[in-house]
């Protein structure tokens, strides 16, 4: 009986092992493994090699770097119109007044006239517009049509509720719970951005700011940036910072745009109010 190193060890070979069978058998056996894995390189060689192979491979690992992707042209942005208009039929035009607060559900339209000077039950006016719009107003108690005339409290000749000529709600020219001509709600005729049959408006009173006492003492120097509406009268609006400093320059820069004033933008031979940005420089002697 064998013992446990002989079955489990293997045996080693020796030159007295050549002549047996089952030599021959593992030569032969090792033999046709080695010619195997020879052909099959040779096979994978001459697929590769071939110009038909090659242009499919190629084909297959076509990069699209991302400067592809960023250059790709963006979708346009759709122009936003809207207005509003409205009216009791009055035979006075619409009188001269500020606009109420925006609101995306309009449940109150806006009155020059107060029909209940005690109601029971008091809604604050909205007009029909997102909260970002940018209207035009007037510093009035009264609401009323900001390009109405001054006089006493008048709807307007429109009809529907609201102020103006219009009819829908709103204020102004056109239809629904807006303001201004156009329809839909928002503001419709109203601001316009420079290019396109928009003429640009050119400073005609642009004084220096002063600096602040934190930015003297800091040597701070620099530009602020600042996003306004140019009116049709000349007149800046809506001031917005859109590039800061600090300490200070920044309201700075905000109280002089206020007292700038501009011959305004042109569309069609007429004046109109426009999105402009004001470079507003600091500089130290």
């Amino acid at each position: 009986m064998p013992n446990d190193a002989e079955i489990y060890l293997p045996k080693l070979l020796s030159l007295s092992d050549v002549g047996l069978p089952w030599y021959r058998s593992l030569f032969r056996s090792f033999l046709m493994s080695t010619l195997l894995q020879a052909s099959v390189v040779a096979l994978l060689f001459t697929a590769l090699s071939n110009r038909t192979v090659q242009e499919q491979v190629k084909h297959a690992v076509t990069l699209v770097m991302p400067l592809d992707l960023v250059s790709a042209p963006l979708p346009k942005p759709a122009v936003i119109k809207g207005g509003g208009g409205g009216g009791d039929r009055s035979l006075l035009p619409a009188s001269k007044g500020r606009l109420p607060k925006t609101a995306l559900r309009e449940f109150v339209p806006p009155s020059a006239v107060m029909a209940n000077a005690a109601p029971r039950l008091t809604m604050e006016p909205a007009i029909l517009a997102p909260p970002d719009v940018v209207l035009p107003n007037v510093n009035m108690p009264n609401y009323g049509d900001p390009l109405g005339k001054i006089g006493p409290p008048s709807n307007g000749t429109g009809s529907g509720g609201g102020i103006g000529s219009g009819k829908g709600g709103g204020v102004g020219s056109g239809t629904g719970g807006g303001v201004g001509p156009g329809e839909g709600g928002g503001f419709g005729g109203g601001v316009y951005s420079i290019g396109g049959g928009v003429t640009k408006p050119v400073a005609t009173y642009y004084p220096d700011p002063e600096y602040s006492d934190e930015a003297r003492r800091a040597h701070l120097t620099g530009t602020v940036i600042v996003e306004l509406v140019v009116e049709p009268n000349g007149k800046t609006s809506h001031p917005k910072v859109i590039q800061s400093l600090g300490l200070g320059l920044d309201e700075q820069a905000l109280k002089t745009v206020a007292i700038w004033r501009f011959k305004p933008a042109l569309k069609d031979g007429k004046p109109i109010a426009v999105y402009a940005d004001i470079y507003v420089g600091f500089h130290l002697l």
